[in-house]
């Protein structure tokens, strides 16, 4: 197995891990606090966006894989024809050799396929989940069993893996521009202070002159 199939197997087994992470009974408090942190941490929103740039690469490589698997099974089905028609010794040779790269061409397919496969089910896992979390934490609220309102409203405002840490970053960045424009304004508005007072003193000079 070649290094980047290797990863794409690592990738696997972690989103097997996750999804069993996901759907391990746990007390509601507990479970509330791991989502809304998944949600407000920006270290997962950065993983996050990686992920994606990374399954992109994996589904260029499934396509690939398919691609493999397709020539292959043209190629075998040529040799078998050839077998048919004599030289059998020679083309069964051929044939076990089309046939093993065809295992290991429809292994590659199906590790890619699985891994986009389960990265699908996991954000959909995620986001039923979280609707679920939202629903019982109303109806804590209804009942008057709920009593960390705190978390109750991160729970409302949270959405997918780090969308709330990067929302939370671009607000701080539009802010930083705000005060930037700020500052900008201030520094127009005093040259232009002083711009105004010296086209005053000059043309209270000139009047002097003039009475003179």
């Amino acid at each position: 197995m070649t290094l980047y199939y290797t990863l794409v197997f690592v990738l696997l087994m972690l989103e097997m891990a996750l999804f069993m992470l996901l759907i391990i009974p746990m007390p509601f408090t507990i479970k509330r606090k791991i989502f809304t942190f998944i949600s407000e941490n920006t270290i997962v929103a950065k993983i996050q966006y990686w992920m994606k740039i990374t399954f992109v690469f994996i589904l260029i490589l499934f396509i690939d894989s398919v691609n493999r698997v397709y020539r292959v099974q043209i190629e075998l089905i040529a040799a078998s024809e050839s077998a048919t028609k004599g030289s059998a010794s020679v083309m069964g040779h051929e044939r076990l050799e089309v046939q093993a790269r065809k295992f290991y061409s429809q292994r590659n397919m199906y590790l890619c396929g699985f891994t986009l496969f389960l990265s699908l089910i996991l954000n959909r896992t995620y986001i039923m989940i979280m609707e679920v979390m939202r629903l019982e934490d109303r109806l804590r609220t209804y009942e008057g069993t709920n009593k960390n309102t705190k978390e109750s409203e991160k729970l409302a405002v949270a959405g997918k893996p780090g969308e709330l840490a990067a929302l939370k970053e671009k607000l701080k960045k539009k802010e930083q521009d705000l005060e930037t424009l700020k500052k900008q304004s201030e520094q127009l508005h005093k040259s232009y202070d002083e711009l105004s007072d010296k086209y005053a003193a000059t043309q209270n000079t000139g009047e002097g002159r003039k009475g003179i």
